[in-house]
């Protein structure tokens, strides 16, 4: 048993100092780093696509994308006119910093402002690996159920932001948005929840609005 936990520790400190290698990296060029996780289908490339388009006049931005197979996330990605890398894991459950550092080989980071991270779509294993972010952002679809939070607490607990996305569904689903919040809340008094419906548009501005902020703040 404890060789097993030994073996798992030693590979989260080497993902660790290659983390910190990537944060040294972006801290020198003020590169503002999201991590965005969720499970699978809660609208990450949505996200991505209406944030890289609305705000493309304002900033410079690049998208990893992660994926069990193909490549069709970065493909809808690069149809935005932001550089777009594709990671295919081949059944890895996340992205570690290794493969971050490895892709980040193929952006130009001249004068980047934001790195997205498309994580793998999953709420366990993403959260134990930093791949170098500033933050970690996680979607949760209110077509998933008000109780993810406390299903998969260490997810939340390590996130900066929550999105509620697919608020326009809300009509046609059993979802409690302040039940939601509050059971994130718990986990992380610090969180900041954000409804919105990354289809429609609703309620982006609070996202862009964050965005703006802590890419300030990296200056």
């Amino acid at each position: 048993m404890s060789k097993e936990v030994t073996i798992v520790r030693n590979v989260l400190e080497a993902n660790d100092r290659l983390a910190e290698e990537l944060q040294n990296k972006f801290r020198v060029k003020k590169i503002l780093c999201l991590n965005l996780m969720s499970s699978p289908g809660a609208g990450k490339t949505t996200l991505l696509e209406r944030t890289l388009t609305e705000l493309k006049d304002e900033f410079k931005m690049a998208v990893i994308e992660g994926d069990l197979q193909t490549d069709n996330d970065a493909q809808r990605v690069a149809a935005t006119g932001a550089q777009a890398v594709q990671i295919n894991t081949e059944g890895g459950c996340h992205l570690d910093s290794g493969m971050v550092m490895d892709a980040l080989k193929a952006i130009d980071t001249d004068g980047l402002d934001i790195l997205f991270v498309e994580n793998v779509g999953n709420l366990v294993c993403p959260a134990e690996f930093n791949v170098g972010e500033d933050y970690k952002v996680t979607l949760l679809s209110v077509a998933e159920g008000d109780d993810k939070p406390e299903k998969y607490p260490f997810m939340f607990h390590i996130s900066a932001v929550m999105l509620l996305n697919k608020t326009d569904l809300l009509p046609y689903v059993d979802f409690d948005l302040d039940k939601a919040t509050n059971h994130a809340k718990k986990l992380n008094k610090d969180i900041e929840v954000m409804p919105i419906s990354a289809r429609t548009g609703e309620n982006m501005d609070q996202w862009y609005d964050w965005l703006r902020k802590k890419r300030a703040e990296k200056l």
